[in-house]
């Protein structure tokens, strides 16, 4: 089977997806219900019950919103940082101050690989504005997929742990200027627009142009705005930085939607 990349939701009302290997299946993130992510899954002849595991990044809603049910429901082991789950058990603290569990919880550490299944993953911090928040490279039978959305800016760090992917799934989450007059509220604009909050069009695409290596066969946007960008300009802006490393091969660009789940990724 090799490796395959399945975006089942992205953006700000939900985010998952599914990483999947001959004999592992990963969802990272579990941003939309149970209900719609079973869904999805099924839509792509993905079964639920297959899952190996629960990967979570942070612990803002639309990453998170259908975890409990999903990792209840299947019985699947959860992934997260120890800060994370912290978080996310506050959150959810019921009236009476008693913290939600998790059957089958896993900590893991930014910076430390582990492996689950055949699968080896690496998760690394990225600027955002959560408690300790992840982007994680994927590698299985000799492909590297990786995730990389909800961060301000790209630095050195994430730079460094995104060169040799085949699949890139990557945040372009706004256009400045629609960002500008868009009708968020000023301190949400300078929240999503800060070193700790979205990457734009804009930013993407001097990573493209300076930082990234061009070794992926696909690049996703992921994290669009809906409010605040077009997928037709997110897709041009990318393209304009790729330049003529656009090949049948090299550097496609596809679009990870809200709505309903992209295609899968084979590789």
């Amino acid at each position: 089977m090799g490796v395959s990349v399945s975006v089942l939701a992205s953006g700000s009302k939900g985010n998952s997806t599914l990483i999947s290997s001959s004999c592992t299946r990963i969802l990272v993130d579990a941003g939309i219900s149970c209900r719609e992510t079973v869904k999805r899954l099924r839509a792509l002849g993905e079964d639920p019950r297959a899952l190996s595991a629960i990967l979570i990044t942070h612990e803002h809603c639309d990453h998170i919103y259908g975890l409990a049910v999903l990792a209840r429901k299947f019985q699947v082991p959860v992934f997260m940082t120890g800060a994370t789950h912290q978080a996310w058990a506050r959150s959810l603290r019921d009236d009476a101050g008693e913290l939600p569990k998790l059957e089958r919880l896993e900590i893991f550490s930014a910076g430390r690989s582990f492996t689950i299944g055949d699968i080896a993953v690496t998760p690394f911090t990225i600027p955002h504005d959560a408690v300790d928040p992840v982007g994680m490279t994927f590698r299985a039978d000799g492909i590297k997929v990786g995730i990389a959305t909800d961060l301000g800016y790209m630095p050195p760090n994430v730079c460094d742990q995104l060169r040799g992917c085949d699949v890139l799934v990557i945040e372009s989450n706004h256009d400045l200027e629609m960002l500008r007059g868009g009708p968020y509220p000023w301190s949400v604009k300078q929240r999503v627009g800060s070193p700790t909050g979205h990457l734009s069009n804009d930013k993407l695409a001097k990573f493209l142009c300076t930082e990234y290596d061009g070794s992926a066969s696909y690049i996703v946007l992921a994290h669009l705005s809906e409010l605040n960008n077009h997928p037709e300009l997110a897709v041009g802006t990318a393209e304009k930085a790729l330049g003529g490393r656009q090949t049948l091969l090299h550097n496609r660009v596809m679009l990870a939607r809200q709505s309903e789940p992209m295609a899968a990724i084979q590789l």
